[in-house]
C-alpha cells in the first residue's frame, strides 16, 4: 500500500473516530441542557421538580365540615374515626363503624361545626373559583380552602353533579395562581403524569405514574383516564397533570380488593370536567339530553349472528313509553350505530353523546334493524333522573297450546291482554325450553320477538322461521324479559 492510500485510510478513519466522539458529546450536552417537563431520552426518567414548582401553588386542601350533633350516635357518640379515614370509607360505601362520624363529645346542634373529611382541589381562575370532586364536598355544612401559603378560606359550593362526580366552589379572594387545562386528545398512553393532593391530609403530596389507557367505561358519563400513580383517601379531587404543567383531568377513584391503592386509580378529562363546571358556573346545575332508551352493549356474537359485522352500537333494550325515541319510531332490538353522523363504538357512548346535546334539539340516529340501516329523526329531551318507569308484565295470559320447535323451544301465542299489557304487536311466550335454547339463556316466561332477523307475529311464523333455519349455524334471538328486550344467540350442539 502506498503512503498516501495509508495516510487517507487512516484519516477516514480518525475523521469516523471525531464524528462520533462529537456526536456523543453534543448529545449528552444536549441531554443535560433539556428542559424540564420536555420529552426525555429514551431510558432516562423525567424530572418533574419544576412541574411541582409550577402548579403545586394552584392546588388547594379542602377540609368538610359538619355541624356536632347531626349524624351524632344517641348518647353523644360517634365513629370517633379519623376524618381521613371518614372520607376514604364514604368514597366507597363502606358503612363505618357505629354509624356516620360524629363527634366524639355530646351532641348539641350549636356546637362549633367538627371536621368531617378531607379532598384536594385545584384553582381554576384568578378570583377563587375552584374545581374538585362533587363527593368531596357534598353534604358538607361548611367548607374550608387551605392554600400552598397557609392562608385559609371559607368556601361556598357553587354547584356540584354527583353523576360526572364534579363540583366548583368559590372562595373570596383575587390575585391566585389558576391552572392551565390542557388537550386530553393529545394525551397519550404510556405519556408520563403526576398528581399532587392532600392523601389522608399530608398536603402538597406529589404522585407519578402513566397514563395506563383512555376513555375507560366505569360510569355512565364519562370515559375515565386509568392511571398508575398512587392515589388515596384525600387526593380525590385533585389534579393529574401532563408534562407541560397541564391539568389534564380530576383525580377521582381507585380500583382496590383491599382498600388501599392497587396500581389503578381513574380521572375525570379535563375537558369533560370544564363542560359541566361551565354550566355549573352559569345555572348551578347540569342540562342533559335524554331520548329515553335503556341500551346495553352488543357482544361479537350477536353482531355476527344478526349480520351487523363487528360488535359496535349499542343495542336498545327497551324504550320508554312515550319518550323522545318511541315517538321517534326506536324499537327495542334496534342497534343505535351513529347520532348525528358520529360512530357509536361502544354502547356507553350514547349516553355521552346524548347528554351532551341540548334539549329540544332535533338529532338523526342511524339504527341497524333486521339486517338494514335507517335512519330516525329524535327530538332529544331533558334528562330527569327521577322519572319513574312502568315495569310491563310478561307473564300475561296467553292462548293457544305450547309448539314445539327444532330449536328446542315450546311456544305460544299472546293474548290480545298480553299484547296490549305489553304494548307489542306480535310475538310468541316461552312455556318450555331445553338443549340449545337453554343455553344459549332462554328461560320459560321469555316474549320472542324476532328470530333469525326475521319479526315474528304468532307460533305460525316462529315454527316456519325456525323450520328454515340452519341446524349447522348459530341464530340469533331478540327476547323480551320483564320490561327489557336483549338478544341470545343459539348455537348448535358440537
Amino acid at each position: 500500500m502506498s503512503d498516501l492510500a495509508f495516510s487517507m485510510k487512516y484519516s477516514l478513519r480518525a475523521g469516523r473516530r471525531w464524528a462520533l466522539q462529537s456526536a456523543l458529546a453534543l448529545g449528552l450536552a444536549t441531554a443535560l441542557a433539556a428542559p424540564v417537563g420536555a420529552a426525555t431520552p429514551r431510558g432516562e426518567l423525567p424530572d418533574f421538580t419544576e412541574l411541582v414548582e409550577k402548579v403545586g401553588p394552584s392546588v388547594v386542601n379542602i377540609r368538610t365540615m359538619e355541624r356536632a350533633g347531626r349524624n351524632a350516635m344517641p348518647g353523644g357518640g360517634g365513629s370517633g374515626m379519623d376524618p381521613n379515614m371518614e372520607e376514604f370509607f364514604r368514597r366507597f360505601g363502606i358503612p363505618l363503624p357505629g354509624g356516620r362520624g360524629g363527634p366524639r363529645g355530646g351532641g348539641g346542634g350549636d356546637e362549633e361545626p367538627q371536621q368531617r373529611g378531607v379532598g384536594s382541589g385545584f384553582i381554576l381562575t384568578a378570583d377563587g373559583l375552584v374545581m374538585t370532586n362533587a363527593h368531596v364536598v357534598d353534604g358538607a355544612d361548611e367548607l374550608m380552602v387551605t392554600l400552598t401559603d397557609k392562608r385559609e378560606f371559607k368556601a361556598k359550593v357553587i354547584g356540584l353533579d354527583k353523576r360526572t362526580d364534579v363540583a366548583v366552589v368559590k372562595i373570596e379572594a383575587t390575585g391566585l395562581p389558576a391552572v392551565k387545562l390542557g388537550d386530553v386528545s393529545r394525551l397519550k398512553v404510556g405519556e408520563w403524569v403526576m398528581a399532587i393532593g392532600s392523601p389522608f391530609g399530608l398536603e402538597n403530596s406529589v404522585t407519578a405514574g402513566i397514563v395506563s389507557a383512555k376513555a375507560r367505561d366505569t360510569g355512565d358519563y364519562l370515559p375515565f383516564i386509568q392511571t398508575d400513580v398512587a392515589i388515596n383517601p384525600g387526593n380525590s379531587g385533585g389534579p393529574l397533570i401532563n408534562m407541560r404543567g397541564e391539568v389534564v383531568g380530576i383525580n377521582s377513584q381507585i380500583y382496590s380488593r383491599s382498600g388501599g391503592f392497587m396500581g389503578i386509580s381513574f380521572a375525570i378529562p379535563i375537558d369533560e370536567a370544564s363542560r359541566v363546571a361551565e354550566q355549573l358556573r352559569t345555572t348551578g346545575r347540569v342540562i342533559r339530553g335524554r331520548i329515553g332508551v335503556t341500551i346495553a352493549p352488543v357482544t361479537k356474537d350477536v353482531a355476527e349472528s344478526i349480520g351487523l359485522g363487528k360488535p359496535a352500537g349499542a343495542l336498545v333494550r327497551g324504550a320508554e313509553s312515550g319518550g323522545p325515541a318511541d315517538k321517534a319510531g326506536i324499537e327495542a332490538g334496534d342497534i343505535i350505530t351513529k347520532v348525528d353522523g358520529r360512530a357509536i363504538d361502544k354502547s356507553g357512548d350514547l349516553p355521552r353523546i346524548v347528554g351532551a346535546t341540548r334539549p329540544g334539539s332535533k338529532t338523526v340516529l342511524q339504527v341497524f334493524r333486521r339486517g338494514a340501516y335507517r335512519d330516525v329523526t329524535v327530538t332529544v329531551a331533558e334528562f330527569e333522573p327521577d322519572a319513574p318507569t312502568r315495569v310491563a308484565q310478561s307473564d300475561a295470559p296467553v292462548a293457544s297450546a305450547g309448539s314445539k320447535s327444532a330449536l328446542g323451544l315450546t311456544v305460544t301465542d299472546l293474548s290480545e291482554v298480553a299484547k296490549r299489557d305489553l304494548k307489542l304487536k306480535g310475538g310468541v311466550r316461552v312455556d318450555a325450553v331445553e338443549g340449545a335454547a337453554a343455553r344459549a339463556g332462554l328461560r320459560e316466561g321469555d316474549v320472542i320477538l324476532d328470530l333469525d332477523n326475521t319479526e315474528i307475529a304468532d307460533v305460525r311464523q316462529f315454527m316456519a322461521v325456525s323450520a328454515k333455519v340452519e341446524k349447522a349455524r348459530a341464530v340469533s334471538v331478540m327476547v323480551r324479559r320483564g320490561e327489557w328486550v336483549n338478544y341470545l344467540v343459539i348455537r348448535p350442539a358440537r
